[in-house]
């Protein structure tokens, strides 16, 4: 797997078309791990987002609750130096793998933000966080 390089005089053009940027403008991302594979979160993205994504070599989302452009780590320092882009096959969604600084993705201070587990046999969501008792 190649190591991303973040290219700072990028403009947009007919790339972004390749995109299928939903009614809002945005796409729902991935982040993986580069070195686990672990599905680290969801997030959105806006054009402005991915521009700044691919300017800088670190992941910047689009928070849908605060409307504006999200430095992932700004506040936390838990930053994600992107290693790899990728355009799945319908073109609406997008693969970042990532290196996820400190090992922590999750607001909740959790490694993944996928750490509830659905039990069939008890048909209950299972806390499987490092917090859980």
């Amino acid at each position: 797997m190649s190591t991303y390089i973040p290219i700072d005089s990028l403009k947009p053009g007919p790339w972004l078309d390749a995109i299928a940027w939903n009614e809002q403008g945005l796409v729902p991302v991935i982040a993986q791990e580069h070195g686990s594979k672990d599905i680290l979160m969801m997030a959105w993205m806006n054009r402005d987002a991915l521009l700044e994504t691919l300017r800088l070599g670190e992941a910047v989302y689009w928070t849908r609750s605060r409307q504006k452009l999200w430095h992932k780590g700004e506040e936390s320092g838990h930053t994600q130096t992107v290693r790899e882009i990728r355009l799945d096959c319908d073109g609406d969604t997008i693969l970042l793998v990532v290196d996820q600084k400190d090992g922590i993705a999750c607001h909740t201070g959790e490694h993944s933000c996928f750490f509830q587990k659905w039990d069939s046999e008890n048909r209950t969501w299972i806390d499987e966080s490092l917090g859980a008792a």
